[in-house]
């Protein structure tokens, strides 16, 4: 840039929701150069509950502040419960939305396909005893996710198994998990690393729930890589975990590190009644999630982001935030486009 006049350098910014949606080249009287920068669209799950762990509902996109790195974000996407995310500009307080006619409703962005449910289950040795019990419950939570729900399902000793590919077909799922047997030494981070991958290779809503029954003790990664592929790609990990990964502190800290930081949860189960417990506090959790999504101001940290959540209006501070911490941005993709004179 600089030698000469006629030749003009337009910067756009190109917005997507996935991938491969670039901002259209505008044509002008001159040729001219168009770059193309395309920047990801960071999604959030947010659960609000009060003091006593009860769900906190009705809330809007002016009740959120986000943060990256300490820079407010403008939220573009907001999404109540099981309802599909719309434009945040789309909300308007209470008032104004009476006057509105009652034929008038707001364009959806989605078209309320649901979420991607990833179940990954311990078929290692130790899960020798109570094998039925946690099939049972796992079978009880497939049936119970909202019917918009896709799931996959996947078990895990040593080797990684692709029981059920991600599907809305029930059946297939419940076959995959009765087709599991109790096997080798225990892989989780590895099987959760590449549970993972598949999920990242989806647009929309995504959360994978692990049932664990013990410490893992064949994985060549660590849980800290897992943990922060996670992050980046905006996954919730719930952990099911029997009672033997809480007498071990090690597997304990790092299951509730890696779902506190995703923002998903950890239970430890004694028995198999507390295994369903838990599979229906997660289903409860993921009817509750407000779903937030936001375009990153310029920020020149490249490295790790963090984010941070907060709650606006009137007694609203005295609410409890889970979500994830923060993601690590991909690199910025920029392309050139010669426009030739129109």
């Amino acid at each position: 840039m600089g030698k000469r006049n006629d030749i003009v350098l337009f910067l756009f910014l190109s917005v997507f929701l996935g991938a491969g949606v670039w901002a259209p080249a505008q044509k002008f009287e001159s040729g001219h150069i168009v770059l193309h920068r395309t920047v990801d669209l960071v999604q959030l799950d947010v659960a609000v509950m009060d003091k006593k762990g009860n769900y906190v509902s009705g809330l809007r996109p002016w009740n959120f502040a986000v943060y990256e790195d300490g820079i407010r974000e403008k939220l573009a996407t907001f999404g109540e419960e099981n309802q599909a995310p719309r434009r945040a500009t789309d909300f308007v307080p209470l008032k104004q939305h009476q006057d509105q006619l009652a034929t008038s409703s707001p364009a959806r962005l989605s078209s309320g396909v649901g979420r991607s449910v990833f179940v990954l289950f311990d078929t290692s040795n130790y899960m020798y005893r109570g094998f039925v019990f946690a099939q049972d419950a796992i079978a009880e939570f497939v049936r119970s996710l909202d019917r918009s729900d896709r799931v996959a399902f996947y078990s895990y000793s040593r080797d990684f198994s692709r029981g059920a590919l991600l599907t809305s077909d029930r059946m297939a799922v419940l076959r995959g998990v009765r087709a599991t047997v109790a096997g080798d030494d225990a892989a989780l981070y590895d099987s959760l690393l590449l549970t993972l991958e598949d999920a990242g290779q989806f647009t929309g809503r995504k959360v994978i729930v692990v049932f664990s029954n013990g410490p893992d003790n064949a994985s060549m990664v660590a849980p800290e890589d897992v943990l922060e592929l996670a992050q980046s790609e905006g996954i919730p990990i719930y952990m099911v975990s029997t009672q033997r990964a809480k007498i071990d502190p090690v597997s304990t800290a790092v299951f509730e590190r890696m779902s506190a930081a995703t923002g998903g949860k950890a239970y430890f189960a004694k028995n198999w009644e507390d295994q369903q417990k838990a599979f229906a506090s997660i289903r409860d959790d993921l009817a509750h999630l407000y779903s937030l999504s936001y375009y990153p101001q310029p920020n020149p940290n490249r490295g790790w982001r963090k984010i941070t959540v907060k709650l606006v209006g009137v007694n609203l501070k005295k609410y409890r935030i889970r979500t994830r911490s923060g993601y690590r941005p991909e690199a910025v993709r920029v392309t050139d486009e010669l426009v030739p004179p129109s």
